[in-house]
């Protein structure tokens, strides 16, 4: 295909993720603003397993603000199965047989990594957090809790918790493209637990025991998984090698 037909392609497909982002948005904006579904107070469970405290909000627009935000992450998450097709359909001409049957459980395993780091810090890490937060200098201060904030330091967490459960992805990624080995990875293991601890410490403000133990710990062995992916994508590229080799003798 010529390149301004790949461009052109391209626009079209950008212009249908961009419509299935929009028609998700509108979805879950209709679906939060209803008071059938009540997915807000959903979201306020890890501070309600903790508190019997009800947020309050500061500014006549709060509460719109952040029915906005989560109708755009629902939006996102309605979406994607669109994106993940026409990313696919616009990739997939230029793939080899053995590279699209890769592809597709790559796609899935990074969704249901992200959903399990997701699930990870909404039920676990988020209350644990929370807790220590709101026990810290209770005798000189009183929690006093905003939507804003509140909902903010959730997305923020559950965010941050996904991408970081992406790792073993990035490590098969960076092996294909040839910028690690296993070698690399086994020698760095020490490495691998301090910039763990680092990274949990990060993203997770405040308690630097349990809820940094919480993240530290999975990670740490998604890194160990990642080292036996890379050890599969060696071992396919010296078989695709070896066969290669063959063909030209």
């Amino acid at each position: 295909m010529p390149f301004l037909d790949h461009l052109e392609e391209l626009r079209w497909r950008l212009f249908k993720v961009l419509i299935a982002l929009g028609a998700g948005f509108i979805a879950a904006f209709a679906a939060l603003s209803t008071k059938s579904i009540d997915l807000l107070s959903y979201l306020q469970r890890p501070l309600q397993a903790i508190s019997s405290q009800k947020l309050v909000y500061t500014s006549p627009t709060d509460p719109f603000n952040v029915v906005i935000t989560a109708s755009f992450s629902l939006g996102l998450l309605f979406a994607l199965p669109v994106v993940c097709y026409q990313i696919w359909a616009f990739l997939s001409p230029a793939l080899y047989k053995h590279e699209k049957r890769v592809v597709i459980p790559i796609m899935a395993g990074a969704t249901l990594l992200f959903a399990c780091g997701v699930a990870l810090a909404f039920y676990f890490a988020v209350p644990v957090t929370l807790k220590f937060l709101l026990g810290f200098q209770t005798q000189a201060f009183d929690a006093f809790l905003t939507v804003k904030e509140y909902f903010g330091f959730l997305f923020g967490m559950c965010l941050a918790f996904g991408a970081a459960f992406e790792l073993p992805i990035l490590i098969l990624a960076l092996t294909a493209f040839g910028l690690v080995t296993p070698a690399l990875l086994s020698k760095f293991r020490r490495h691998a637990i301090v910039a763990c601890l680092a990274l949990s410490a990060l993203i997770t403000p405040g308690d630097a025991v349990s809820a940094m133990v919480l993240l530290a710990i999975p990670l740490y062995f998604l890194y160990e998984g990642g080292i036996l992916l890379s050890r599969l994508v060696m071992r396919r590229k010296a078989r695709a090698e070896a066969i290669g080799g063959e063909a030209i003798a």
